[in-house]
């Protein structure tokens, strides 16, 4: 199992270690011990399964008063997995990352607290399943348009489709009282 760090400060890569012969393949997808030896120490409490066809985009999505992090892996087909920095106090502030997720690679994606999350659809479909740290709060979610100028994220998707709640998010910069409560947000 490798663990990799990435530019942003606790998000990492995760590559299982999978068992592959003429039957088919079989991987730890989470395990305590040794998630911790490879520096994550997260206490699970949710998971979440989503499906979504080609051209949908997620996110950006966090948590401002119960936030989650968040280990995430693909089922089936590809995606375009984001994360960004959006604690203001942070030398990293507004930048993100992104790695391509797939059934195929069974990459997974660690992200702390303090960053928000997004995905892009790449394949026909794709199944996303993601474990959290803390429970969905509606009231406590903070959604950032998925196409932030301050943010400047590379989509390699033209015309997604995303939800009309996800059309209602705003930029960054249109929500003074949201930068004021992120600083709020424990990393």
């Amino acid at each position: 199992m490798e663990f990799t760090p990435t530019k942003l400060p606790g998000v990492t890569i995760i590559r299982p270690d999978v068992f592959a012969d003429a039957r088919g393949f079989f991987l730890e997808t989470y395990h305590a011990e040794k998630y911790a030896r490879g520096g994550i120490k997260a206490h699970f409490v949710q998971d979440n399964h989503s499906r979504s066809i080609k051209g949908t985009i997620r996110g950006m999505h966090a948590q401002r008063r119960h936030p989650q992090d968040k280990l995430v892996r693909v089922l089936a087909g590809r995606i375009f997995d984001v994360v960004a920095d959006i604690r203001p106090e942070s030398p990293t502030y507004l930048k993100w990352i992104s790695v391509e997720l797939s059934a195929e690679n069974f990459l997974q994606l660690y992200v702390p607290r303090g960053f928000a999350h997004g995905i892009g659809v790449l394949s026909e479909y794709a199944e996303i399943e993601y474990k959290c740290t803390d429970f969905y709060n509606p009231d406590d979610e903070i959604r950032i348009i998925w196409n932030d100028p301050s943010i400047g994220i590379k989509w390699p998707i033209e015309n997604p489709i995303v939800s009309p709640k996800d059309l209602e998010a705003r930029a960054l910069a249109d929500q003074p009282e949201l930068l004021a409560g992120l600083r709020e947000i424990v990393s």
